[in-house]
């Protein structure tokens, strides 16, 4: 075979162009005791590619199970049932503050009531108590005049 022509097939092969025809006279070339000095080193690449064609696995190869596909579709119901407990239980909390809250505002209006009727009881009392010292005074007018009128009759 030519040179140039081993050449040119050379470039086609680097290139991955060549067909399994042009890839079979490569090899026969270079394989052979002829090869050009310039191209001794392809010699040795397909030297290995003729040696390797030959060899065989022997030993069996341990395939593993395939593993099976995860239902993710239960990940997603799960976490949409988190979510619905958790808005539940928050609105639940919610409702608690809010009562809470409503509750103290009440006590403290009540509270303020208590605080004004208290005085207003005061009041009361003063004005019950002025009663009585008048009505106290009244009661010892009366006995009062009496002993007046007795003295004015035993002395008429």
């Amino acid at each position: 075979m030519e040179l140039a022509n081993i050449e040119k097939l050379l470039e086609k092969y680097l290139d991955a162009e060549t067909t399994l025809q042009e890839e079979k006279m490569l090899q026969e070339y270079f394989t052979s005791k002829n090869v050009a000095p310039h191209l001794q080193e392809y010699s040795m690449m397909f030297g290995y590619f003729k040696q390797s064609k030959d060899e065989t696995f022997t030993q069996t190869i341990q395939l593993k199970p395939e593993k099976t596909k995860k239902n993710w579709k239960w990940l997603s119901v799960a976490a949409s049932v988190i979510l619905l407990f958790s808005v539940f239980i928050g609105n639940e909390e919610y409702q608690k503050h809010q009562q809470r809250k409503q509750f103290a505002q009440i006590k403290e209006a009540l509270q303020l009531v208590s605080v004004n009727l208290n005085k207003g009881n005061e009041a009361i009392y003063a004005v019950s108590n002025n009663l009585k010292k008048g009505s106290d005074a009244i009661e010892h007018l009366e006995t009062y005049e009496e002993t007046v009128n007795k003295v004015i009759n035993t002395v008429n």
